[in-house]
Order: C-alpha cells, then structure tokens, then sequence
C-alpha cells in the first residue's frame, strides 16, 4: 500500500496529509487569501478567516523601488499587500500563482508610471485579467484601483470608468485615499472569507 504522503497519492491527498500532520503537531497553517486553520480550545480544529484585506500590486519592474514602499505603506495600514518579487517561490508555474492571486485578492492596485503605461509585458497582462475579474464582482465593490506613482498620461479604458489616485505631492495622502476606497468596498468581502466546503469536511 502506498503512503498517503507518498509519490503515488493523489496531489490533493497529499496536501491534506501534510495539513492533517501540521495540525496534529500543533502548527497553524495558513491558506493565501483565506485564512488559517488552526487547533481549537475544545478538541478538533477552527478555521481563522483573514481580517485584512489582500492587495495584489502590479507594476513595471522599473518602479520596483517605489512600489515595494507602496507596500509598507498598505501593509502599515492594515492591509495585506501580494507583490510577486516576495511571494512567487522558486519552480511555480508563475502565470498561474498570479492569476489566482488576483482572483483571491480583494482589491487590485495598477501603478502607473512612464514605465508601466509604455511598455509591452506582464503589467499590461495583469492589468487586463484584473479587469476581467472585476466584471464578474458585484457592481458596488472597488476591485482595481488605479494609482498614478509619477506623472503620466493613465489609458483612457481606464479613465472612462474608474478614477485615479495621485500619490504625488502628497504620499501620506493619497495612500489614505487607497486604503478607504478598498477597505469601504472589501470589508464584507473579507470577513466572510471561507475556505471550500470539502476542504473544511476533509481537515
């Protein structure tokens, strides 16, 4: 018989395996954009949904710098930023790891700059996909949210339905004004967060 651990169990099985043995040790473990399942006071295990809302952050590489302050920022006020530079790890099929990662994210913020508006590649790409997202969220929820990190001339698709934030002059401000238009739109949206019912009936 093969281990449940072992290279002839199913892919799902396995990752429950490892989830069932992390509990038992009394590990909590974390599930990007969900929450985390952990052991409950009373025997057995509870599921902890994520408080803070997550923030996918696309950019041109070029502006690497600006955005990774970007995301203290985010992060400093409670939110939760995903920026591929810290999240993606080394062998994932990384267009895949993005895409879910903007369908679990609760807002999408697009850093426009000289860079990121002229150029071809992967900005563009998540650009296009977040809105495709967005289209399938209910009408009333902010989903991207388009950030001008340098004076720049924002695509007119973009201006004709969605308003921009500067974060020019003032930094401090315009991240105020990010975090309340994603925070008034996600706050239902992340505390009724819940993981897939066969995964809580599996764990």
């Amino acid at each position: 018989m093969t281990h449940p651990c072992g290279s002839g169990a199913d892919p799902a099985q396995r990752i429950l395996a490892i989830v069932r043995q992390s509990l038992r040790r009394g590990h909590t473990v974390e599930i990007d954009g969900l929450g985390s399942f952990r052991a409950a006071a009373e025997g057995g295990y509870e599921f902890i949904p994520e408080s803070q809302a997550r923030v996918f952050v696309a950019y041109a590489v070029e502006d690497l710098a600006v955005v990774r302050r970007l995301c203290d920022s985010l992060a400093a006020a409670g939110c939760n930023p995903w920026l591929d530079k810290d999240k993606l790890l080394p062998g994932q099929n990384w267009p895949r790891a993005i895409e879910n990662a903007i369908e679990f994210s609760d807002a999408f913020v697009a850093c426009f700059s000289p860079r990121s508006v002229a150029k071809y590649g992967q900005f563009q790409s998540e650009l296009r996909y977040a809105l495709d997202c967005a289209r399938r969220r209910p009408l009333d929820q902010v989903f991207v949210v388009p950030v001008r990190i340098e004076p720049c001339e924002v695509p007119l698709p973009i201006t004709r339905e969605l308003q921009y934030t500067d974060l020019f002059p003032d930094w401090e401000r315009g991240v105020r004004r990010i975090v309340r238009r994603i925070v008034r739109s996600v706050r239902r949206a992340v505390s009724t967060k819940r993981p897939p019912p066969e995964l809580l009936k599996a764990v």
